[in-house]
């Protein structure tokens, strides 16, 4: 409701007599289908063009001299196509250096947080989901900008804090979940010396990790011990975020990387830990490129010592759900991509590529995955 509220707002103050509206929109027309009965980013052995594909329009309007407000509505294919208010916010600019947001915005995780759903910004069909498919990219709060200069580097500084929440997200097939943080606040520093750039960003939150299926086997588990249920719930419990990005482009070559640490420690939840490395070449309207990626959350099983504190005759049940349930989140996968992107047009990229995805725990989970895309902005 309070988004509904806000999204009004915006539009209210966009449509204002005094404002400047300015239109802009992107989409991303993707189809993909895996080899065998495997699944991969949503995809499974049928032609699919609903997991990554989306069409989206952004209004912005200056209000006066120093305001801005600015939405983003946005259609998943993932969610049939239904119209969200996924950015609504007001921006103010105190200085030349510093200005303040508040509102839904974009959380600037990463590299390409800001454009990560305009696909004709980047060389791949969709950035890579090791780093990049976490299940939460917006937050409700504020955040402040300052950009400048230190001799020949550009740097730019954001603090953000607010709360983040994604009910009803599908971690896997059929098994859903509700996520929220709050007091979330995350810093990054981004900084450009010609070619190269560099990016480093931290975050905290309280966070609660939801799930039918682990929150029944952990009330099972409060029967046997509560403060052990409570130490295997994730429920409110303070999450680290850490990255950092490097990138060297040469515009007739580029090579770029990214690693990403989430870790809730006092939870069932395993470290996270996930790279990619991608390097391409421009070739007039092609962009050949190939991109790497590492995603290990396959941690040794913990509070072990906890279980063998427990009265002989429950440690096992106890032990049974405890290393079951953290079993069961548990994934460690590495993916190779051959891509191509070709620059149809002014404003207009054709891209295909072919991904091989290795599962490290279960090997009948190995995947290939092809994919084609259109991408265009407006």
């Amino acid at each position: 409701m309070k988004k509904t509220l806000l999204a009004l707002t915006i539009l209210a103050a966009c449509g204002s007599a005094h404002a400047d509206v300015r239109i802009n929109g992107f989409a991303n027309l993707i189809a993909g289908k895996t080899s065998s009965d495997g699944m991969l980013y949503g995809y499974d052995d049928d032609i699919s063009l609903s997991p990554e594909s989306l069409f989206a329009v952004q209004l912005s309007g200056d209000v006066n001299d120093k305001l801005t407000a600015t939405g983003q509505l946005v259609a998943r294919g993932s969610d049939d196509y239904d119209v969200d208010f996924e950015w609504a916010y007001f921006t103010y600019a105190a200085t030349d250096n510093v200005s303040v947001s508040a509102g839904r915005l974009r959380l600037p995780l990463f590299r390409y947080s800001a454009s990560l759903d305009v696909g004709y910004s980047y060389h791949w069909v969709a950035a890579p989901q090791s780093v990049y498919g976490v299940p939460f990219n917006n937050i409700d709060g504020v955040r402040v900008d300052y950009s400048n200069y230190a001799g020949d580097w550009e740097y730019n500084v954001q603090v953000t804090a607010g709360t983040f929440e994604n009910n009803g997200y599908e971690i896997t097939p059929g098994t859903i979940a509700d996520i929220e943080g709050n007091n979330a606040i995350v810093g990054s520093i981004e900084a450009t010396y010609e070619w190269f750039k560099v990016r480093a960003t931290a975050g905290s939150a309280k966070s609660s990790l939801s799930i039918e299926s682990i929150d029944a086997l952990i009330g099972q588990l409060a029967m046997i011990s509560a403060p052990l249920a409570d130490k295997l719930a994730f429920n409110d419990d303070s999450s680290a975020f850490y990255g950092i990005g490097v990138e060297i482009d040469q515009f007739d070559w580029f090579v770029s990387a990214e690693w990403t640490s989430i870790d809730i420690e006092e939870s069932f939840n395993p470290q996270d830990v996930a790279y990619y490395i991608t390097a391409g070449i421009r070739h007039g309207k092609f962009t050949p490129s190939i991109t790497y990626e590492k995603l290990d959350g396959n941690d040794d099983v913990k509070f072990l010592s906890d279980v063998a504190a427990l009265p002989e005759q429950v440690r096992g049940p106890a032990a049974m759900i405890v290393g079951g349930v953290q079993q069961a989140v548990m994934e460690e996968t590495s993916t190779v991509t051959l891509g191509l992107r070709y620059d149809f047009d002014t404003n207009v990229a054709l891209k295909a590529d072919i991904s091989r995805s290795t599962d490290d725990i279960d090997d009948d989970n190995d995947t290939t995955l092809v994919r084609v895309a259109v991408n265009y902005i407006f």
